[in-house]
């Protein structure tokens, strides 16, 4: 059974090392479990989006939980799915300092990522959107 999970959290370690490192761990860990995902950094804030087996992501969401790298841990959305959004991308990167502000601004209040004042739904529109309009800069 796939499923997909969306969950926002803040950065303990803001430092360019810190959040390279964690995606360096996210594409060293989860091609073995058969996980895909996008990552989405701004502000002190990550919105990621991870699929795969229940098991696999309901293990890697407790880790994120228990990670020490993050802080306010909120699961925006939690749904069964029959096919992968990310199939090809063990771990895709937004860029948002190089994000046309105006795609922020169009799902939120202010031109910036604030997952916690948008729904579930809206935040993975804001996803959706980036993906499309190739403002990703890692796909492995």
């Amino acid at each position: 059974m796939l499923v997909r999970l969306l969950y926002a959290s803040r950065a303990l370690d803001t430092s360019p090392s810190a959040i390279e490192a964690i995606l360096a761990q996210s594409r060293q860990y989860n091609p073995t479990s058969g996980i895909t995902g996008i990552l989405c950094y701004g502000g002190g804030i990550f919105l990621q989006a991870i699929e795969g087996g229940r098991m696999a992501i309901s293990d890697l969401y407790g880790h994120i939980q228990r990670d020490v790298r993050h802080k306010d841990v909120v699961l925006l959305q939690y749904e069964e799915i029959s096919e992968r959004r990310f199939s090809g991308w063990t771990m895709g990167q937004v860029n948002i300092l190089k994000l046309n502000q105006s795609i922020l601004l169009k799902y939120s209040e202010k031109p910036e990522l604030d997952p916690y004042s948008a729904s579930g739904k809206v935040s993975f529109a804001l996803l959706e959107e980036l993906m499309a309009t190739a403002s990703i800069i890692g796909r492995s």
